[in-house]
């Protein structure tokens, strides 16, 4: 079964591919507009974060499974896809623990001022009393927007260092799942932001979350408090978010993810260098553990699919 694997992707799961029947094409470093090109006979597609469009899946009669090797499926056209009777199926939850460390990683690198204090000592300046100014995490409360895999992860971490937890949630979630997180569940967005520390987002891009974070969501922050988003850019309205931090409306922001990437917006490269944000190349779920376990998953799908029964991890239209 003819496989195109558009991204990068172990040697190792490659070969086990190949020992399953399929004959594997690997093109890590082609464009998302020269896959309609390349698609061709084959009957699987492959693909990290390149963009996989209605024209890329209309290219050929012969595919039925397009594959992410990762949690979310915002970068694939799942309608048209479900409409040609093209399969689609992600890797929910393998990459969880790796993302909800690296919002604690971003979450106390601006808190305590790290890549400040990273800087000044790299110049060779030791400036203790300026960048050593800070409170610290513990007691202060972090509102999670979207309790998924990630987001249930990231209340666990939470627990760990003392925050007072409270979430925001499409639905509230039962009440022994709510009990045993040991959070406080908001059905208005809009009053957790207003009384958070710390906001941390969590969900996916969907039509229904696109700007989620508005300008005028923003408006509500609290001047001191600060915003991670380990999710997807288009989450957050980024020029909003950049002019209030540059106002100092809000006071800071971890980003791991960016509105249009991988281009980063030269006023957020700004405030990364004047230490009021700590930027990251989307790097949530780059540890090997991660990326060992989504290439295992990757190989359940298309075996289940090459036995002829749908994938176990199927994503639908109505599902976003």
């Amino acid at each position: 079964m003819k496989t195109l694997i558009a991204d990068k992707f172990s040697e190792t799961h490659i070969n086990r591919l190949n020992q399953l029947g399929c004959e594997v094409t690997y093109q890590p470093s082609v464009k998302a507009r020269e896959l309609p090109q390349l698609i061709g006979s084959h009957k699987i597609l492959v693909v990290r974060g390149k963009e996989v469009s209605a024209e890329t899946l209309k290219a050929s009669d012969q595919l039925a499974l397009v594959l992410r090797a990762g949690a979310g499926v915002n970068t694939i056209d799942v309608k048209t896809a479900s409409a040609r009777g093209i399969f689609v199926s992600n890797c929910p939850g393998k990459n969880s623990i790796a993302v909800a460390e690296l919002v604690f990683a971003l979450l106390l690198a601006i808190d305590r001022r790290i890549a400040d204090n990273v800087a000044a000592l790299r110049a060779h300046k030791w400036n203790k009393k300026e960048f050593s100014k800070a409170d610290g995490v513990f007691g202060k409360t972090l509102g999670v927007v979207g309790i998924g895999r990630i987001g249930r992860e990231v209340i666990t971490r939470a627990r760990a260092f003392g925050l007072q937890i409270h979430y925001h949630n499409r639905k509230h979630v039962a009440p022994q799942i709510e009990e045993d997180l040991e959070a406080t569940y908001w059905e208005s967005l809009d009053q957790m932001l207003a009384r958070m520390d710390i906001i941390s987002v969590n969900c996916p891009h969907t039509p229904a979350t696109y700007h989620l974070l508005s300008a005028r969501r923003l408006k509500l922050i609290r001047p001191e408090a600060f915003v991670v988003n380990t999710a997807r850019g288009e989450v957050i309205d980024e020029n909003a978010l950049t002019r209030m931090i540059e106002a100092g409306d809000i006071a800071g922001a971890g980003l791991d993810v960016f509105e249009h990437e991988p281009a980063v917006n030269p006023k957020l490269v700004k405030l990364a260098k004047a230490g009021k944000v700590v930027i990251l190349p989307h790097m949530g779920s780059a540890t090997i553990e991660g990326r060992i376990d989504m290439g295992e998953k990757v190989i359940i799908n298309i075996r289940t699919f090459m036995d002829g029964h749908r994938p176990p991890d199927r994503v639908l239209p109505s599902m976003l």
